[in-house]
């Protein structure tokens, strides 16, 4: 993706030599003689670097300044200061301006000082960014910006070179899913197939048969032999979301395949062989349904060789920022739209709100502003209701601050009504399984 910088100055020799010199230096540039017209291509347009006069007619640099690093914070500004104008070009660093060329400047401290600006983007993106590339073409990204994103990735790379069995620990929609296919697809077995099974949206036979298959006959319907996941995945990875949802007797059977390497199908009498390598994932705590005898104990350590907390996105805020950009960026292209970027004050509306639903909330947040949003980028008005309610409750009271349990009941009960108490669409909208939304409901009782 070129690099694009936009010129703002009202010397025709001067803008005209600046453009001449960076196209030379492959950027893509663009320019205006004035702040006004440099701020419509800002909104219309993302440019990477921003290069300004602070003295120009209808709006001076300082004030474009300010309305760029509003409208487009991602864009870093070098402000051209004339004469005497020193005062000016602190001003601008303090407004948030990268660096600062006094007049007349030398072409290669601008050009140097713009390389500096690409370097330190190209930086920003690899670490916002983990990219897992596979040798079959397949790119798995990952957003860890914050510690605790940062020291998940690193205890996933710790157990790259082995084969062991994991337990993914965390709320629902914390991207447990995301992981255990990095997992999967950065060990020897990525050319295999990775499968993904929910235990919570299945009944107890219908969970056996998508698991383990069965023969023809087996039982009333069964017309045909149906190969279950055990067998299909072979040497690949089977994923079970929601471990704690599996009944005890499934569980038993589960163990059995893990310990002895093999399964029988419902109806079968011959075994099968079971290969596949397992990862689980839970958003309960999985120690107290060992305690009280929900979850057996000798599959808990078979399947825990490496546990990995997933924090939620709450305790991750960093993240969030960069998450929002990439939703913003894959739902602008999945629907066709121009919106391009998120004001200063949507990023901070979104920053504050607690994410009962994490990740997957987030993207359905975003996902719905970018089908409503009818201009080139986000505002905070352009996010639903309740987040902007969420803001004025926690901000305004501090003296009556809620718990985050107490938050996000209201925020469901409100999403319910919104839905007409249609379960199905608040847990959609939420990003929570129908399971989740149940328990957040019961446990207010």
């Amino acid at each position: 993706m070129a690099f694009t910088i936009l010129i703002a100055e009202d010397e025709d020799i001067t803008r005209k030599h600046l453009v001449a010199i960076l196209r030379d230096e492959n950027y893509e540039v663009a320019s205006t003689n004035n702040g006004v017209d440099a701020l419509k291509e800002i909104k219309s347009k993302n440019f990477d670097v921003l290069i300004a006069d602070i003295k120009m007619p209808k709006m001076d640099g300082l004030a474009l300044l300010t309305r760029v690093k509003e409208i487009s914070p991602e864009t870093e500004v070098l402000v051209i200061t004339g004469f005497g104008s020193i005062n000016s070009a602190v001003e601008a660093m303090k407004k948030g301006a990268f660096d600062y060329l006094p007049k007349p400047f030398d072409l290669d401290e601008l050009i140097l000082k713009v390389h500096n600006i690409q370097k330190q983007k190209e930086l920003a993106q690899e670490n916002v960014a983990l990219r897992t590339s596979l040798d079959i073409g397949k790119n798995i990204q990952v957003i860890a910006e914050s510690k605790g994103m940062k020291k998940v990735l690193e205890e996933i790379e710790s157990i790259q070179g082995s084969d062991c069995n994991v337990l993914f620990t965390g709320e629902s929609g914390v991207g447990k899913n995301l992981l255990a296919k990095v997992i999967h697809y950065s060990s020897s077995r990525r050319d295999k197939p990775f499968l993904s099974l929910n235990c919570a949206t299945f009944t107890e036979e219908l969970l056996a048969s998508e698991l383990f298959g069965y023969e023809k006959g087996a039982f009333t319907g069964a017309a045909a032999q149906k190969q279950g996941l055990m067998k299909v995945a072979g040497d690949g990875t089977l994923f079970f979301d929601e471990i704690t949802e599996m009944s005890p007797s499934l569980q038993a059977k589960l163990l059995k395949a893990i310990e002895e390497r093999e399964f029988y199908p419902v109806g079968g009498t011959k075994p099968v062989q079971a290969d596949a390598r397992f990862i689980a994932a839970t958003n309960q705590n999985i120690g107290e349904s060992v305690a009280r005898g929900s979850f057996r104990k000798d599959l808990y350590y078979r399947l825990n060789v490496m546990e990995i907390y997933v924090p939620p996105l709450r305790k991750r805020r960093s993240d969030i920022a960069p998450l929002s950009r990439f939703f913003l960026r894959k739902h602008s292209r999945e629907y066709g739209k121009k919106v391009r970027k998120f004001t200063k004050e949507a990023l901070d509306v979104l920053k504050r709100y607690s994410y009962p639903g994490n990740v997957r909330e987030l993207e359905n947040i975003v996902e719905r502003a970018v089908i409503l949003e009818k201009s080139s980028f986000i505002t905070a008005e352009s996010l639903p209701q309740s987040l902007l309610m969420f803001q004025i409750e926690t901000t305004l009271e501090p003296d009556k601050v809620k718990s985050l349990a107490e938050i996000n009941r209201e925020y469901v009960h409100s999403v319910l009504e919104m839905f007409g108490g249609n379960k199905s669409e608040a847990s959609r909208v939420l990003g929570v399984s129908r399971t989740s939304l149940w328990r957040m409901l019961k446990e207010e009782k």
